[in-house]
């Protein structure tokens, strides 16, 4: 099965790193990375969607940054 996750954090390195993290625990990409601004907070925000094909069912309890 295919499970999906929305990486986000600040225009900064700390969202590539947090990318990159994922991809290294076998995450790939889905689609474009998104940016948006905050206008709250006054910051760039950006965006990942990445998938991963697991073993097993889900279940909306799953820590899907530990699969």
């Amino acid at each position: 099965m295919t499970i999906y996750r929305f990486l986000t954090e600040d225009d900064t390195s700390a969202f590539c790193h947090k990318v990159s993290a994922a991809l290294a625990k076998g995450w790939v990409l889905h689609g474009p990375p998104t940016y948006a601004f905050d206008a709250a907070r006054g910051v760039m925000r950006c965006g990942q969607a990445v998938i991963k094909d697991i073993d097993g069912d889900y279940h909306p309890d799953m820590k899907l940054g530990e699969q």
